[in-house]
């Protein structure tokens, strides 16, 4: 274990995993199962974190959509009303 390492337990990786960093909780799971690969226990952990990620990527994706259509509907509107000050500015 080098020195970036040394905070690589079980317990730190279930700290970043309550705080919902579950990146830094993966890569922590990760290491651990390098240098164990038979814990079940941390075999487990990583498929939750990993499933969480997904979720949590999912929430991101659908909320960006949404705001990507919000914009898109915007536009829109924002060209239909240009055409309108074109059409009654030339009068």
């Amino acid at each position: 274990m080098n020195k970036d390492n040394v905070f690589y337990t079980k317990t730190m990786a279930k700290v970043y995993a309550d705080q919902g960093n579950w990146d830094k909780a993966a890569e922590i799971y990760r290491y651990l199962l390098e240098r164990e690969p038979e814990r079940r226990d941390f075999i487990h952990a990583l498929s939750e974190i990993e499933e969480k990620r997904l979720d949590n990527n999912a929430e991101r994706l659908s909320s960006l959509l949404r705001q990507w259509v919000e914009l898109s509907l915007k536009y829109n509107v924002l060209q239909k009303l240009k055409k309108l000050q074109g059409h009654f500015g030339d009068q």
